[in-house]
């Protein structure tokens, strides 16, 4: 089974706020976005982080080919505990995961 940065651009993190992070996934393809779209569940992004499906919000965009996570921090963004501020750490997780 591949995994999601074997068939992608790039996959990037970054801060939505204080509270949220987002995660993209840049495709490049349609028959990527197809893929990516069809073989990577909210569910299985959730149990990656360890979030409640729930919480997760999901954006197919076809026009830019891209896929779209965005969920709670764990932490508040610049709290004593926080340990990555600008949430860029956050995509290499998803980079390797499986695909089904």
């Amino acid at each position: 089974m591949p995994r999601l940065s074997d068939l992608v651009l790039k996959v990037r993190s970054k801060n939505a706020g204080p509270f949220w992070l987002t995660i993209d996934i840049f495709c490049g393809t349609p028959e990527a976005f197809e893929t990516v779209s069809a073989r990577l569940s909210t569910e299985r992004v959730a149990e990656l982080y360890r979030a409640p499906p729930g919480d997760i919000k999901r954006f197919d965009i076809a026009d830019l080919m891209v896929v779209k996570f965005s969920l709670p921090r764990p932490v508040v963004q610049g709290s004593r505990e926080d340990r990555d501020m600008h949430g860029a750490g956050w995509a290499v997780l998803l980079e390797e995961a499986v695909l089904d």
